[in-house]
């Protein structure tokens, strides 16, 4: 089968949404899917080690910063929790997001989050409970967090949300040194760079980090900002 410069645009079942990935089936020797994204469950961390994943991947997450109108005082300030799961929300859904949608969603999310007593910053698994409260998806928390096993959430169209010690990611356009903690989107890779989706400037559309820097900085929240490196490295899944 002729495949044209070396890309192959493949419909993965993200739910009971198809979603478009593009995905690199040449650039390596080895660099072939031989698996069944849709049919095979997630396969232990040694197993992954195993699979022959593209080199390549990405997924067209719809983006927002999380201040859309440039408006950086609270809950704007502290709202890359809800940034990033508004935008995996409008990707489940197939839906385009505007920076008026976007302000509104925030707005009400955080509204919402008030009212039932969470607080600006949140841990992984607090998150998990709002999306599966808030908006009733399932969620997925997996403690195996390693270029393997992200580049093999991403193959198989899903969008990959880390928290991280927000001033090791080296962003420069984050204002001043950059949040303690923040979180993000991994919506494709590279051979060399993790593709994300980085609410924390309004640049951070397909904002590419390298692998080792995102890796490093990926940390979950230990209630205290100056301890964000100690904790533990999490990533989240959203699904139907």
């Amino acid at each position: 089968m002729r495949i044209w410069a070396g890309f192959l645009s493949a419909f993965v079942l993200a739910g009971c949404t198809a979603s478009t990935i593009t995905v690199d089936l040449e650039p390596s020797s080895e660099a072939k899917v031989n698996f069944e994204f849709d049919k095979d469950p997630v396969p232990e961390e040694s197993d992954i080690q195993e699979i022959s994943l593209p080199s390549k991947a990405y997924i067209e997450v719809p983006y927002t910063v999380q201040a859309p109108h440039a408006n950086w005082d609270n809950p704007y300030q502290e709202s890359c929790e809800e940034a990033a799961i508004i935008m995996v929300d409008y990707f489940l859904r197939g839906a385009e997001l505007s920076a008026d949608q976007a302000n509104r969603e925030i707005l009400q999310l955080t509204n919402w989050e008030e009212s039932n007593h969470y607080k600006y910053d949140v841990s992984l698994e607090e998150l998990a409970s709002i999306v599966e409260e808030y908006y009733g998806y399932e969620t997925r928390i997996s403690e195996d967090v390693t270029r393997e096993s992200i580049m093999y959430e991403i193959a198989k169209g899903n969008p990959v949300i880390v928290p991280a010690a927000g001033r090791d990611l080296g962003n420069p356009y984050f204002s001043g040194q950059g949040p303690w903690y923040h979180m993000l989107v991994i919506t494709g890779y590279n051979w060399r760079h993790f593709i994300t989706n980085d609410p924390g400037t309004k640049r951070g559309q397909d904002y590419k980090y390298k692998h080792r820097v995102l890796l490093d900085a990926i940390h979950d929240w230990t209630g205290v900002k100056e301890d964000i490196r100690n904790g533990p490295k999490r990533m989240l899944i959203m699904q139907k």
